[in-house]
């Protein structure tokens, strides 16, 4: 079943940003994940709230395949300054209409 990791990530600095690239673009497609959407252009159409500076969407091509990504030990430490350095939120979803 495919899942879908949607993050909204704004740096509270950059510093991290250059060594988490490459090793995060590898680590995701050894997974068999596919990246979507990395972007700062979006806009909110409904809600209130803070805007985040950049809306990333990954496609899974399972639950442990996310999660084997995320315990990854060679990710581990680029995802420690990612947290550090940037205030983010990590949703991963089903691929399923449950109200079909």
């Amino acid at each position: 079943m495919t899942y879908y990791s949607v993050l909204a990530v704004t740096p509270t600095n950059e510093d991290w940003i250059p060594d988490y690239i490459a090793p995060a673009n590898k680590l995701v497609a050894q997974y068999g994940g596919k990246y979507i959407a990395r972007t700062s252009n979006h806009e909110r159409l409904e809600g209130q709230g803070e805007d985040a500076a950049l809306r990333i969407i990954i496609e899974w091509p399972s639950r442990q395949a996310a999660l084997d990504f995320m315990k990854d030990p060679e990710y581990v430490p680029h995802l420690k300054a990612r947290t550090a350095g940037s205030i983010s939120e990590h949703f991963l979803i089903e691929a399923k209409d449950e109200l079909a």
